[in-house]
């Protein structure tokens, strides 16, 4: 897991389990908004089904001709409604936690890794379900992107 990521979940295992829901909604006031370009072409956004409330990512991977595939910077965008504060949540720690990491860096982080927040005590599986999709969608565009 990256050193961000890591930092993160261990703030969330050492939360009591009733703190861990008001860290979450704090990850969700921080999700940053979308920049205009995604915002007026919402098409280039990938929904990911498995979240129970509507939530679009997208990603983009830096092009520095100085560096190697792997080297490169990843950048994530999500949208998500206000009103769905977990989910929004889950993006935030991933947004966070991966934003601005080396495309190696990403594609390393373990697929399992959102069961390491100690959240499956306090949210409902099939919300677990939704966050483990965003971090399989992250990965599976991040390869895209490093492919074509």
């Amino acid at each position: 897991m990256s050193a961000p990521l890591a930092e993160i979940a261990a703030d969330f295992r050492d939360a009591a389990p009733a703190d861990r829901l008001q860290l979450l909604l704090e990850f969700s006031d921080e999700l940053p908004d979308l920049p205009q370009r995604f915002a007026d072409a919402p098409e280039q956004l990938e929904q990911v089904h498995e979240c129970q409330t509507p939530l679009f990512l997208a990603v983009e991977v830096g092009t520095d001709p100085d560096l190697t595939p792997e080297e490169q910077r990843v950048s994530l965008f999500f949208s998500a409604p206000p009103e769905a504060p977990t989910t929004r949540g889950f993006a935030g720690i991933l947004h966070e936690g991966l934003d601005g990491l080396t495309v190696a860096e990403v594609l390393a982080t373990s697929d399992q890794a959102p069961m390491e927040f100690g959240l499956a005590e306090v949210v409902s599986p099939l919300r677990m379900r939704g966050m483990v999709a965003m971090l399989s969608r992250i990965k599976r565009q991040v390869r895209l992107r490093t492919t074509a």
